[in-house]
């Protein structure tokens, strides 16, 4: 026997959910069978979010490795001291130096006597936090490989949000790998730190090697051994916990939170909050620049052209590794060379043939124009700045036909790569580049078409683009195409720079084809109205004259047949 109160429960329930279980109008059951009790099924649980796993990447080095970079010779010789010197602090101490400077005796935090008395042979370096920056800003845009979340954390840190790219790079140890391998590349040494939050994959990066933890239920338990000066809190506040004797992160999360926020301040609860993921920390994703921009300033001033291409190989070879990285090309360079006072700076453009990214071109091209450039000074800072960008075409990526240039659909080039014609090949652009190279820009031209019927404003010069947009004003139109409908004769490759008048028709002139009327310009105050005609003259030259068909109708001489 059930016992009253169970089906009083369930009858209730069932009530309750009777609007939910009622069947459609047409298809209504009796009341009774609506009393029967109704089994209630068990809620599906919660579906969980995808945890986050974050990899912060330390450069402890990176004051060095971006003095090392901006000069090959110092990391071509890896014998030699470096130290590198704080400009701002008011005695010159050092603030990182290599493994040879080390083994000699040299230290971080001596002045720059003391390290000289210890290392006689130290090439000491003032630190470029600039170089830092670019340096740190070519390791986010290597990192953009591997997860479009990427965020950075000045000076000398970046973080990465891998979770959704393990199973596509082949899980984390070969990931790690790859992001290891990718500083490298840059000349870079970074520490790797992998933790469910982004603060504490950094304070894990700084305070211990292989830091790994998947799972934010065992955070704290691997935080707590790490110093507090991992959360490069002030130090004041640093100086004030250790007089308290707190000096680990576990001897800080144990601190009552009510009186670490009233001595503290907010600020660095909530910072704790974030590391152990208590509070969710916003990152604001790193965007790459929309153009590349580079510069390099030499510890002496610049004479030779030689020494100008040397300095700015690393400059160039860091342009190709963000147009690789981007997969896009340009069609011009900007060079500013910095003079001391009071020169002003000598601006250089080089304007390509067709969309390029190799160094190697950049340089050679760059080596021919040096030959004709005056320089009103010794060079004491070079400036590199790439133009607009274009995507690269299916030939030009790295390992695919170099055939750069694919004429569009519409004048042919007067430039062909065989007898037999064809489209432009590598060694068209790399003729005419040549060209402007030991003649100038202003010797080198291409012609383009325009949509206007008028002859004389039919064509003009425009920049020999064998595989990119024409650089000319208006509307450009392919050749042997009708610029309107109608009947028309024969054009001359030659035409004079003005008609020539004629007056009446010479004598021994004879009319071979004709008349071709064009008459247009109303719009811009230029109107022509011409009847043209093809003629031969006395000594059997073919001929493109016209008769004006305003009083008096006389003739003009307009071109030439070859």
């Amino acid at each position: 026997m059930t016992h009253p109160r169970k089906h009083a429960a369930c009858w209730v329930q069932a009530d309750l959910l009777a609007p939910l279980l009622l069947p459609p109008p047409q298809q209504q059951q009796p009341a009774a069978a609506l009393l029967q009790p109704v089994p209630l099924a068990a809620e599906p649980p919660p579906r969980a979010a995808q945890a986050e796993l974050w990899c912060a990447l330390h450069l402890p080095q990176l004051c060095l490795d971006a003095v090392l970079g901006s000069e090959p010779a110092l990391r071509a010789e890896p014998g030699w001291p470096v130290g590198v010197l704080d400009p701002e602090a008011g005695l010159p101490r050092l603030v990182a130096v290599n493994a040879a400077a080390r083994a000699q005796g040299a230290q971080v935090g001596m002045s720059l006597a003391a390290a000289l008395a210890a290392c006689p042979q130290l090439q000491a370096r003032t630190r470029d936090t600039r170089q830092e920056r670019l340096r740190l800003i070519a390791l986010a845009e290597a990192a953009l490989a591997f997860t479009p979340r990427v965020s950075l954390e000045p000076p000398d840190e970046l973080l990465l949000e891998l979770q959704g790219s393990l199973r596509l790079f082949g899980g984390l140890e070969a990931l790690a790998e790859q992001v290891r391998r990718s500083a490298l590349q840059l000349g870079l040494t970074a520490r790797l730190a992998f933790a469910p939050t982004p603060r504490a994959a950094l304070v894990g990066a700084r305070g211990a090697r292989g830091f790994c933890v998947r799972h934010e239920a065992q955070l704290v338990g691997q935080l707590a051994p790490l110093p507090i000066a991992v959360l490069r809190w002030p130090e004041a506040a640093c100086a004030r916990l250790q007089s308290m004797g707190v000096r680990t992160l576990g001897e800080l999360l144990r601190l009552p939170r009510a009186g670490l926020a009233q001595r503290f301040g907010p600020g660095l609860l909530r910072m704790l909050d974030q590391i152990t993921g208590r509070m969710r920390e916003p990152r604001r994703a790193f965007v790459p620049p929309v153009r590349f921009r580079g510069r390099c300033e030499p510890h002496y001033e610049l004479s030779s052209h030689a020494a100008l291409l040397r300095h700015l190989e690393p400059l160039l070879a860091d342009l190709e590794g963000f147009l690789r990285r981007r997969q896009c090309t340009v069609m011009a360079l900007r060079l500013h060379l910095r003079h001391r006072a009071p020169h002003p700076p000598t601006p250089f453009e080089l304007r390509l043939a067709a969309p390029e990214f190799e160094a190697s071109r950049f340089a050679a091209l760059l080596a021919e124009h040096f030959a004709r450039l005056l320089l009103p000074a010794p060079v004491r800072r070079i400036e590199l700045r790439s133009g607009e960008l274009l995507p690269i075409a299916a030939a030009d990526k790295p390992g695919a036909d170099k055939a750069h240039a694919v004429l569009s659909a519409g004048s042919g080039s007067l430039w062909r790569a065989g007898e037999q014609g064809g489209t432009a090949g590598r060694e068209t652009p790399a003729l005419l580049e040549r060209l402007r190279a030991r003649l100038g820009h202003d010797a080198v031209h291409g012609l383009c078409l325009l949509a206007d019927p008028r002859p004389e404003a039919g064509w003009c010069v425009a920049e020999p683009a064998l595989g990119g947009e024409r650089q000319a004003k208006g509307e450009a139109v392919p050749a042997g195409r009708a610029v309107e409908p109608g009947r028309h004769l024969r054009r001359p490759l030659w035409l004079l720079r003005a008609p020539q008048h004629l007056g009446a028709l010479p004598t021994g002139w004879r009319l071979l084809d004709g008349p071709e009327r064009i008459e247009t310009g109303w719009w811009d105050g230029h109107e022509v109205a011409r009847d043209y005609y093809l003629l031969r003259d006395a000594a059997g030259a073919e001929l493109w004259a016209f008769r004006d068909r305003q009083p008096p109708h006389h003739w003009f001489l307009h071109g030439v047949f070859g």
